[in-house]
């Protein structure tokens, strides 16, 4: 059994908070786990990237070879493109859809969507709207956690216990809104899995 997981995003996003929610899901279920270092968080907006690479085996490196990832998670469309070398042909992308523009030349959002939905494997939904549905607006990053839960081989509720980890120290209420926004990403991409089986 193995995950290799691409993470990208831009500074400021929450992707330290998925790698540690997924680490402590894997460390619970006696898995390997081991983590690039995250690139890109010198500046807030700056472009964000780790790789992580969970196994009941021990693993040898913490970089993912190209064409070999089975998911890619991005908190922002652009950056999740970027990394879609290292997608393998059966490998998931899973991506917010609201961009996060820091640069002038940023994309069309149109075009973005068309390439994205042409990779037959992928969910896109628009966390940071659904974050703020649950009145959360802080928790898209786990949304999207939520949303790419499905392709990680590792039980559901190890990320619930994860969450209670890592925000457990900032109180009952703040856990409670990382589990519905997880709760809600999850949902998401079993509907959408579900149709397109359809």
């Amino acid at each position: 059994m193995k995950t290799d997981i691409i993470l990208s995003g831009v500074g400021g996003q929450g992707i330290l908070s998925i790698a540690a929610t997924i680490a402590i899901a894997a460390l619970d279920n006696e898995l390997y786990i081991k983590q690039s270092e995250v690139h890109g968080m010198s500046q807030r907006g700056g472009a964000v990237q780790s790789h992580l690479r969970i196994s009941n085996k021990p693993i040898a490196s913490d970089l993912i070879p190209l064409g070999e990832s089975d998911l890619i998670i991005s908190v922002e469309p652009m950056e999740g493109l970027r990394y879609i070398p290292y997608l393998s042909s059966a490998g998931w992308l899973v991506t917010n859809t609201k961009p996060f523009i820091n640069i002038d030349n940023y994309p069309d959002k149109n075009e973005l969507m068309s390439t994205i939905t042409s990779f037959k494997n992928h969910i896109a939904l628009d966390a940071d709207k659904i974050s703020r549905e649950l009145q959360s607006p802080r928790s898209s990053n786990i949304v999207m956690l939520g949303a790419a839960s499905p392709f990680i081989k590792i039980p559901y509720e190890s990320f619930e216990e994860g969450i209670k980890k890592i925000f457990g120290r900032k109180g009952e209420e703040v856990v409670r809104l990382n589990i519905d926004a997880l709760k809600a990403g999850r949902e998401f991409a079993e509907k959408a899995i579900h149709n397109d089986a359809g």
